[in-house]
């Protein structure tokens, strides 16, 4: 008896010694939340920051991490709701989690915004885009490596005035704070350029048939649409417009830029015209992290990968410079450039960047795209 008993004791100071050096070794990680869609419609833009995101924590991880850390990375989802963004930054908050990439949607962002704010978490959203995260909200943790916006908008409608050169154009949106945001932002872009502006309306997301919407298109006389939104309604109105014989160019952002659209548009996404960030993955400067992409067969040309490769980076590279604080972390961002897979990066005093480069590219029925020229 005396003897089992000693054994039992050994081995249970053994287990607790080894709960104590997995305790300690876990302490040596630092932690990162990622806030994505992993649920819902819009899962395909979190896949995208998911894979910008592991690739860039594995490369930093094989390098010796931050200061001799290791990132551990938390996945959280929202489904790119509104009414989920502040469960999922609750439960990054609850967790002691001190940095986040994400959230991936606008309406997301801006709802769970101030509790990160307020609890001192630093987020850096490679996909956020609409103005009203950032704008006018005196945030001292809330940054993107992504343009806003209104900055995409006016490169849509410069494209539009200057190369498509229609006679009548309808604008329409979701009625969501993306995009609702980016439509009108275009819309007013072309009201100055004197761009007829025929028709500007919403429609509902999530609808089966716009068949309402195409009849109206067709009664206005249009030669092209431009529709602020996502990817599954823009590729119904392409397949719809198609069937009913409207024969328009129509233009989208960034949310639209999924090759899911294919899937639903089928050979009607052929000459889809969408903004996109610059393909960084043609910088030869990327070639080593492309292959690295290559290599576990993610693809490093789409919307947010890069960004949010970047996004990871800046959170790494402060916290190499100032120390695991967020606090010193988010003050080093603000006044810090940091070089960077979308090349040297530096934000204003609401966290947005301070340039970035959105371009115009032509979508293709295979999935692949091109640069538009006209």
């Amino acid at each position: 008896m005396r003897a089992s008993f000693q054994l039992k004791t050994i081995v249970a100071t053994l287990g607790l010694l080894g709960a104590a050096v997995t305790s300690q070794a876990y302490a040596q990680n630092i932690k990162f939340a990622m806030v994505i869609p992993t649920t819902g419609p819009l899962t395909q833009y979190g896949d995208m920051v998911k894979e910008g995101v592991s690739t860039a924590v594995e490369q930093i991880n094989a390098g010796g991490g931050i200061n001799g850390k290791k990132i551990e990375v938390t996945t959280v989802d929202d489904a790119c709701e509104p009414k989920q963004g502040p469960v999922a930054a609750n439960r990054v908050v609850n967790s002691k989690i001190g940095y986040m990439i994400g959230p991936v949607c606008s309406g997301a962002a801006i709802a769970a915004a101030p509790i990160y704010d307020n609890e001192g978490v630093v987020v850096v959203t490679p996909s956020a885009t609409s103005p009203a995260l950032t704008e006018g909200k005196n945030f001292h943790y809330i940054f993107r490596t992504i343009g806003r916006d209104d900055q995409q908008g006016p490169s849509a409608a410069k494209f539009i005035i200057e190369k498509a050169k229609p006679t009548k154009v309808a604008v329409l949106h979701d009625k969501q704070s993306y995009g609702q945001g980016i439509a009108s932002s275009v819309r007013d872009q072309l009201q100055k350029a004197k761009v007829n502006v025929a028709l500007f309306e919403g429609i509902n997301a999530g609808d089966s048939d716009y068949s309402a919407i195409i009849t109206k298109l067709k009664s206005a006389g249009v030669d092209f649409v431009y529709y602020g939104g996502y990817h599954p309604e823009m590729g119904l109105l392409l397949r719809q417009a198609s069937e009913q014989g409207l024969k328009v160019r129509m233009m989208g952002p960034e949310g639209v830029g999924n090759p899911e659209v294919n899937a639903i548009a089928g050979n009607a996404v052929e000459g889809m015209l969408v903004t996109l960030p610059a393909d960084f993955s043609t910088n030869p400067k990327n070639a080593a992290i492309v292959k690295a992409f290559q290599d576990k067969k993610r693809n490093p040309s789409g919307a947010f990968q890069l960004t949010a490769y970047a996004a990871t980076q800046a959170i790494a590279e402060s916290i190499k410079a100032v120390g695991d604080d967020p606090k010193k972390v988010a003050d080093h961002l603000h006044k810090a450039t940091i070089n960077t897979v979308i090349g040297p990066v530096s934000w204003n005093k609401q966290g947005d960047l301070n340039a970035f480069d959105f371009q115009i590219f032509q979508w293709h029925k295979d999935g692949s795209k091109t640069p538009a020229t006209k």
